[in-house]
């Protein structure tokens, strides 16, 4: 069995240094790694074990150093596991990512809120849905989207953000408002679209012969108020910022 771990540093605020223990999970040797819980438990150290991965927190970075050699030491020696000695580093909880989730600082606590690669995934997730390479009806594009949204949600419902759901509904509403702009390929359809939402002739034929990137225009006053918020919702775009508090209440009891 391989088997890689990270030492995170903990700032001032949040506490004590940090010890992230990775191993590939096989449940064979879930009953010996019982045994490593109840090393650190005899120890003192505070620590949180899901699964394949677990957190330490000790109080020092020179702690730190010490709790990984005599762990590495029981893991190899007593468990017969091998320690993947590249991952292993020390740093802040600050950056650490576990289980796609990191921690910052807030009125003197500790809060959680999703790990920026877990942003990131999520926005590459949504750009490939909402490709235009797919070839896919806007309902389609819609109905998985509300899918991957759904459990995405569900899953990081229990952290702090707020401002960032709503920074990334915003974002995927201008991906939706790009993907229905790029469909229109010719002048005249998109002329025509657009005085179909009431926009005026002039401003119509205007943008309809705007060279301005898809993704610039999607972002446009021109957009915004063709195909505005209550059109995207009435052709079923699900609305991440509406149900997000929804999730987070249910999380919560």
């Amino acid at each position: 069995m391989t088997v890689t771990y990270a030492y995170c540093l903990c700032s001032s605020i949040i506490g004590p240094l940090e010890f992230t223990f990775f191993r590939t999970f096989d449940p064979f040797y879930q009953r010996n790694l019982t045994s490593f819980d109840r090393l650190l438990e005899g120890r003192g150290h505070k620590f949180v074990r899901y699964a394949d991965d677990c957190v330490i927190y000790v109080k020092s970075k020179r702690a730190a150093e010490r709790v990984m050699t005599s762990c590495k030491k029981y893991l190899e020696e007593k468990l017969k596991l091998k320690v993947n000695r590249e991952k292993s580093n020390t740093g802040s909880p600050l950056k650490l990512k576990f289980l796609g989730f990191s921690l910052y600082k807030v009125r003197g606590k500790a809060g959680i809120r999703p790990h920026q690669k877990s942003i990131k995934r999520f926005k590459d997730r949504v750009r490939q849905i909402t490709s235009r390479k797919s070839g896919r009806s806007i309902q389609q594009i819609l109905k998985e989207l509300k899918m991957f949204t759904t459990g995405w949600l569900g899953y990081f419902a229990i952290a702090d953000m707020k401002k960032r759901i709503t920074a990334l509904n915003e974002w995927i509403r201008r991906r939706i408002r790009m993907y229905l702009w790029k469909q229109c390929k010719k002048v005249s359809a998109r002329f025509k679209n657009l005085k179909l939402f009431k926009i005026s002739k002039s401003k119509a034929w205007e943008w309809a012969n705007s060279r301005k990137g898809y993704w610039r225009i999607a972002n446009s006053w021109i957009l915004s108020r063709s195909l505005t918020n209550e059109y995207l919702a009435s052709i079923r775009y699900d609305n991440i910022s509406k149900r997000f508090p929804k999730l987070k209440l249910i999380k919560k009891y």
